[in-house]
């Protein structure tokens, strides 16, 4: 999944290929790719720099946070991301007058080498800025139980809700003996 920029003569592109979810089948991830991919984009050449302009769209698969069910998440993410051959980041703070020089904080701007794009680097990127930070099979999801683990959106359980801090004991044997001294 390589974008090859050699190739590239024109000011504009259009790009256009849909990927299998076979191609993102890692175990290392947060999500699986239930969907085919459609990556579709407008490559911007300027000289030796590149603008990619476009959207990638597919479905996840992700774990509930609260019941750990796995539900899907349509994702239609939109980028703008600038890519300059590696090595310039040098030249760019050092010239003065150009007032796109790079800084630590523009994070639409990374580095291409070998005259390549990795295009499955860029689409999984968007992936992880798509997840929720907590993601949830629906708003309502009640979770697990914290005593017996059923799952609460599909059954009820029968443990108490009531706990008792071990913690607290001390202090709680405190306030019972104090209720029998007024007495």
């Amino acid at each position: 999944m390589r974008l090859d920029l050699s190739h590239i003569r024109q000011p504009e592109t259009a790009f256009l290929r849909q990927y299998e979810p076979s191609a993102f089948a890692t175990d290392d991830e947060d999500y699986r790719v239930v969907a085919p991919v459609s990556l579709g984009f407008t490559i911007h050449k300027d000289h030796d720099r590149f603008r990619l302009v476009g959207t990638v769209t597919t479905t996840l698969e992700l774990a509930c946070s609260r019941c750990l069910e796995p539900f899907t998440l349509p994702v239609n993410a939109a980028f703008d991301l600038r890519y300059w051959p590696q090595g310039t980041a040098a030249e760019a703070a050092s010239d003065d007058e150009d007032e796109s020089a790079v800084d630590d904080d523009d994070v639409s701007m990374t580095f291409y080498r070998d005259e390549e794009i990795d295009l499955g680097t860029l689409m999984r990127e968007q992936f992880y800025l798509a997840l929720p930070m907590k993601p949830l099979c629906r708003e309502t999801c009640k979770g697990l139980c914290g005593q017996c683990g059923v799952n609460l959106n599909v059954e009820t359980c029968q443990c108490q809700p009531h706990w008792d801090d071990p913690r607290l004991a001390g202090l709680k044997d405190l306030i019972t003996d104090r209720k029998h001294d007024d007495a």
